[in-house]
């Protein structure tokens, strides 16, 4: 079988499978791998020991060393390299009046090409630009337009919590995320609250999700009528942690129970209600 790694490509790229078989590398080592016909350096972002040896098929190039002193003076340069290159992008965009703006460029390490990473509100016919580029930077030109999740995973900075923003220090990859995962953990509905620097939902919203969704099984629903023995009243709180459930009974009585110690029976007519609402899910 054989082994492969999961691989950053550049600094601001996409995470993928490489064959590892040639050569031993160790998490977060610089290496210097052979991708779309191109020399690259990227760093190495999984244990070796201990991802599937099985998926060779899965690999798109290999790796054909671990970075040495000069690589890496190489990929220094190759980074002043492309300041330069991004401030000469910048005057012909402006030059040909493009509703564009460059977030960042990155050559690859044999400096056959030059990627750059820009956001527009729509699309952008760059034809002209690019070879235009092509002309004065001597080299093949890619531009990848990306969208406002991507850019501050490439920008980098820090969410309201003081730690470095998740996807720019350790995800390798986005997942799906939906206003429901605020819903079902109770938290406010406020775009301000719930929202990341990027302007959409926080990835922190799917950490937990899994977890409060299945608590939450085995508790009743918001809206509920249940019965105790302070007798019949609706649900209109839910701490799912915690498992304690607020009851309003009616005539300003609401009375916080323990879940885990307090009898509680969902009326019939409530019962019929709760399991309709889980079919239409």
């Amino acid at each position: 079988m054989g082994k492969i790694v999961q691989i950053q490509v550049g600094e601001y790229r996409q995470v993928y499978w490489f064959d590892a078989a040639e050569v031993v590398c160790r998490r977060d080592d610089i290496v210097i791998i052979e991708y779309e016909r191109s020399l690259e350096f990227g760093r190495v972002v999984s244990d070796p020991d201990k991802v599937c040896k099985g998926k060779t098929e899965a690999s798109v190039g290999r790796i054909i060393r671990l970075a040495s002193e000069g690589d890496l003076k190489q990929i220094e340069t190759n980074r002043q390299k492309a300041k330069d290159s991004i401030n000469a992008c910048l005057r012909k965009i402006n030059d040909q009046k493009l509703e564009m703006r460059i977030i960042k460029g990155e050559y690859s390490f044999d400096n056959s090409k030059i990627l750059f990473f820009f956001s527009s509100d729509g699309r952008v016919d760059f034809r002209n630009l690019v070879k235009e580029l092509a002309r004065i930077l001597r080299a093949r030109i890619e531009l990848k337009q990306i969208q406002v999740r991507d850019k501050a995973k490439i920008i980098g900075g820090f969410g309201v919590c003081g730690r470095e923003l998740c996807c720019s220090s350790y995800m390798t990859s986005f997942h799906p995320l939906s206003i429901k995962m605020a819903k079902e953990q109770g938290l406010p509905l406020n775009p301000s609250k719930i929202s990341g620097v990027c302007g959409r939902i926080k990835c922190c919203m799917a950490y937990e999700y899994n977890v409060y969704r299945e608590m939450a099984r085995s508790l009743p629903r918001m809206g509920q009528k249940v019965s105790t023995q302070e007798g019949k009243g609706k649900v209109i709180a839910i701490n799912v942690l915690k498992k304690f459930v607020h009851v309003d009974y009616g005539e300003g009585k609401i009375i916080k129970h323990d879940y885990s110690t307090t009898a509680m029976q969902p009326t019939k007519l409530a019962s019929a209600d709760a399991a309709q609402s889980r079919q239409e899910e």
